[in-house]
């Protein structure tokens, strides 16, 4: 099957075309970055009215790389949810319009469940089971995963999730949209030690997250400089150093409660490069990443997650469907 994958989750357009026996064909990614970093964030308004513009085209650009038309295409694959209402409903209005003009299914894909199985995009890719740690945006989450749909929480964000507070703590030191890479190439010159921040929760046996305390605690650390900024680089580190040594204390965790020699790692965070080194450490574990690339919100991963799910057969109704919140347990296995 070859199946068109449209990502409008938030502030970034995202088209792929992945075909079931030769795998990804083609992807483009337009980022919203440069509109909404006067705002210091993403504005949900802008967000929507800019995937409306860029939607089509690049639907044009991704076919056409790919050496396909519109009619070789055997399913639509799209981001149902969570997300911004309006940017999921300008990708959900389009998969469900051509999906009906060419009389072809469509099918809504969960956001997280699509940034859990990029991995597979990738050469080798992991075989099920394994344990799944996804940190994207406002979401930390730690996952067993017994195969597509078989999903079982481990350990869930209580307030802000790791991306929430490397984007938050970015901003309290006067770093650029998105603050994430921005903060994390700061740290780059920064002390290891300098500033020794706590790693929350993990003096108790829960797998939750919880990461704003640790904003606080950088809040503070900041003001106690007062106008002199020269030691930025060293809180950046030590913020940095923070999050990593939880995530990885957290799968540590999560690897030995379900026996799984396997992890996946996902999300945005999932490309920071200290945090990949500690977890390709861990002894007797095998690890994989998306590239990079495929780490931020991406066409290709919603293609391949709706791809294993339309070839199992999977369908709904032609009812446009956008759901900001959903929870990725609740999901089932294909049917």
């Amino acid at each position: 099957m070859r199946i068109l994958g449209i990502e409008t989750s938030c502030d970034e357009t995202g088209l792929a075309v992945y075909d079931t026996e030769r795998g990804l064909l083609s992807h483009r990614l337009y980022s919203q970055t440069k509109l909404h970093d006067a705002y210091g964030g993403v504005v949900p308004e802008l967000a929507s009215r800019d995937h409306v513009l860029r939607l089509l085209p690049l639907t044009d650009e991704v076919l056409q790389e790919a050496a396909l038309t519109r009619r070789d295409l055997d399913g639509i694959a799209y981001t149902e949810g969570p997300g911004l209402i309006g940017a999921l409903l300008t990708g959900a209005t389009l998969a469900k319009t051509l999906a009906w003009t060419l009389d072809i299914p469509a099918l809504g894909v969960h956001h997280l469940e699509g940034h859990l199985l990029a991995p597979l995009l990738e050469t080798p890719a992991p075989a099920f089971p394994f344990a799944a740690l996804i940190v994207s945006g406002g979401h930390s989450l730690l996952m067993d995963v017994r195969g597509v749909g078989q999903y079982e929480l481990l350990g869930d964000t209580l307030d802000d999730a790791a991306g929430e507070a490397f984007d938050k703590t970015a901003k309290l030191l006067g770093l650029p949209y998105p603050g994430g890479p921005a903060l994390a190439r700061l740290a780059e010159s920064g002390t290891p030690g300098a500033f020794k921040f706590s790693r929350p929760m993990t003096d108790r046996p829960t797998l939750d997250f919880s990461f704003s305390g640790l904003k606080t605690q950088v809040l503070l650390a900041i003001k106690a400089q007062g106008e002199d900024r020269s030691r930025d680089a060293d809180i950046a580190r030590g913020f940095e150093d923070a999050v990593v040594d939880t995530l990885v204390w957290k799968c540590r965790r999560a690897l030995e409660q379900t026996a799984r020699s396997r992890l996946v790692v996902a999300g945005g965070v999932g490309a920071n490069l200290r945090l990949r080194e500690r977890l390709r450490a861990l002894p007797n574990i095998e690890v994989y990443f998306p590239r990079p690339m495929f780490c931020t919100d991406n066409g290709a991963m919603i293609a391949l997650a709706g791809a294993l799910r339309l070839t199992a057969g999977q369908r709904e109704d032609a009812v446009i469907r956008a759901t900001p919140r959903r929870e990725l347990a609740s999901l089932s296995p294909p049917v």
